[in-house]
């Protein structure tokens, strides 16, 4: 019989993350890569392992995750999303922890759309009185 995998979803901006969690040794997988080489920056890394970490899980499970859409930032958002969702099918009672943290909520922050009649999606043409 295969171990038991735990999938969730995480998302931020335009990025998508789907996440496998199955206990192992801690190696984190992103896109067949290892998340030292995927990412490039140090707070990106923390990001991912945030919830990892306060969990205690950290070492303990194996993390394998498809990330698509966005930049590195909103991927690395994305699957610190998928990773504490993915953590609570896991174990129920890490809800409390994640959520006083703030990992559960989606955040809705995305760009917003440029209007017609504008330059941007806030930003006027400039105003010239003669």
């Amino acid at each position: 019989m295969a171990e038991q995998q735990f999938i969730a979803t995480g998302k931020r901006k335009t990025a998508i993350a789907r996440v496998r969690l199955q206990t192992g040794t801690g190696k984190v997988m992103v896109n067949k890569k290892p998340v030292e080489d995927y990412m490039d920056r140090e707070s990106s890394k923390m990001v991912i392992f945030q919830p990892l970490v306060l969990t205690g899980t950290y070492g303990k499970l194996d993390v394998n995750v498809n990330v698509l859409g966005g930049g590195k930032s909103g991927q690395a958002g994305a699957i610190r999303h998928g990773i504490s969702r993915a953590l609570l099918e896991l174990n129920p009672e890490f809800r409390q922890v994640l959520k006083k943290a703030g990992l559960l909520t989606r955040d809705p922050r995305a760009k917003e759309r440029k209007k017609y009649g504008l330059r941007g999606a806030r930003a006027r043409f400039q105003y010239s009185k003669r």
